[in-house]
């Protein structure tokens, strides 16, 4: 039977606590997963797994999740969201009108910490067995942040040809992820000599193109 309220009708307070409950139980596998998947891999991980890592039993995390996948999704689905935010953050008219220097810092000093924080998120997108859904919102996102970044460029060379606009912006995002790689992969306390160097070999490709001004 409902629980009555005093004056009559039906409490809807232990309804809002189980979802409480059952959200915090939902970031817990996400979160558990998330280290499952930076320390197995997606591919090598399992349900069983994850559920160990976050000290439940199989049959709670089903409760919540019908298979890997559906974690992955949840999971992607949250690193994504977090990552639009984080790129739409940096690339405020603000920072983009600042030097050039200045502007690599306010840009990428972010997107590099995001990387740090979240690492379950280069291992998802760079996977080739998750979900399509998590690549497919990948892709978008980053088509959508290609277009952001020429649609900058255009602002700063008004005269360029469209196919040069493309053809640097492809460069800088290439330069960006493989500086990123190195950076991540680096041991703690050389993570700011590789993140300084990733900043240093972009300025030296985009000063004679766009000016330090």
């Amino acid at each position: 039977m409902p629980e009555e309220k005093s004056g009559g009708g039906t409490s809807t307070v232990r309804p809002r606590r189980r979802q409480a409950r059952g959200e915090r139980r939902i970031a817990q596998l996400l979160e558990a997963a998330a280290r499952v998947f930076c320390t197995s891999g997606y591919t090598a991980a399992s349900t069983s797994s994850i559920a160990r890592e976050a000290g439940v039993s199989p049959g709670t995390l089903y409760q919540f999740f019908p298979n890997k996948e559906a974690i992955a999704i949840e999971l992607g689905d949250h690193l994504l969201a977090r990552w639009h935010t984080t790129y739409g953050e940096a690339l405020t008219q603000a920072h983009l009108e600042l030097p050039l220097a200045e502007l690599l810092d306010a840009v990428l000093d972010p997107l590099i910490q995001f990387n740090f924080e979240n690492p379950a998120f280069g291992v998802l997108m760079q996977c080739t067995d998750v979900p399509g859904k998590v690549t497919l919102e990948h892709e978008n996102l980053h088509t959508s942040a290609l277009a952001r970044v020429e649609e900058i460029l255009r602002g700063r060379l008004p005269d360029a040809e469209e196919a040069d606009i493309k053809r640097i912006v492809r460069m800088t995002f290439s330069i960006f992820k493989g500086g990123l790689d190195l950076t991540l992969a680096a041991a703690p306390e050389e993570r700011d000599t590789y993140s300084a160097e990733l900043k240093t070999v972009l300025h030296r490709y985009l000063d004679p193109i766009i000016g330090s001004a």
